[in-house]
């Protein structure tokens, strides 16, 4: 069975993760915007027989792991990020 990693972002740090990131564009408005998506992956994905694990991003970490391999937080970065656990 494929596990698949999916960032998530806590209402609480919604704003501040949105100020951090460099492609701001791509994101939804709200934290239930998003939300919304992000189940409706979630969903999807379990529906095509993937198992889904939650990696709550902790916004300074993934600020660090930016700044520390002198990259963009955009998609990709965030992707990789969570891919490697949030760490």
């Amino acid at each position: 069975m494929t596990i698949l990693n999916f960032a998530y972002y806590r209402k609480e740090d919604w704003d501040r993760f949105l100020a951090t990131i460099d492609d701001r564009e791509r994101m939804p408005e709200t934290w239930d915007e998003w939300h919304e998506k992000f189940l409706q992956a979630k969903i999807t994905c379990v529906m095509h027989g993937a198992r889904v694990a939650d990696v709550v991003v902790d916004i300074d970490l993934l600020i660090h792991y930016c700044r520390v391999r002198v990259i963009k937080n955009n998609g990709e970065a965030r992707a990789e990020f969570v891919q490697g656990g949030g760490k």
